[in-house]
């Protein structure tokens, strides 16, 4: 299995203590920067506001399968739960769009750390999207 890094993240957050427990709780502003050999995919990006952007957590711990959930105090396994500590640290936020310029996206609601490698963006479709 081969992952390709399309991009990197720039946001505020310099260390884990510094991002919010979920991107949605902060208004901070962040920019995506997409590598020039992957510009073609974001023909049409402006058709809609709302991404899910994936990430690589590049500074998660990977050998936990359990984690205490904010608010709870009991473990519980991690694919049961969004903690960053994982065996395989991907993540997914919900981001809105606020400006695209070129090869830099600038959004809101993003958590991701500063430096983060981009994996993947997918528009969020609420049709499908909620149940």
């Amino acid at each position: 299995m081969k992952l390709k890094q399309i991009g990197v993240i720039h946001s505020p957050y310099k260390e884990k203590k510094d991002a919010p427990r979920q991107g949605r709780y902060s208004e901070e502003i962040s920019e995506i920067t997409i590598f020039d050999e992957y510009l073609e995919g974001l023909q049409d990006i402006e058709q809609k506001k709302h991404y899910y952007i994936l990430y690589w957590l590049d500074r998660a711990e990977r050998d936990k399968l359990t984690g205490i959930p904010p608010g709870r105090t009991e473990e519980r396994g991690v694919f049961s739960i969004r903690s960053p500590a994982r065996p395989n640290p991907i993540a997914m936020c919900l981001v809105e769009i606020i400006k695209i310029e070129g090869n830099k996206l600038t959004v809101k609601w993003l958590d991701a750390l500063d430096g983060s490698p981009l994996i993947d963006i997918k528009p969020f479709w609420a049709e499908t999207d909620c149940i």
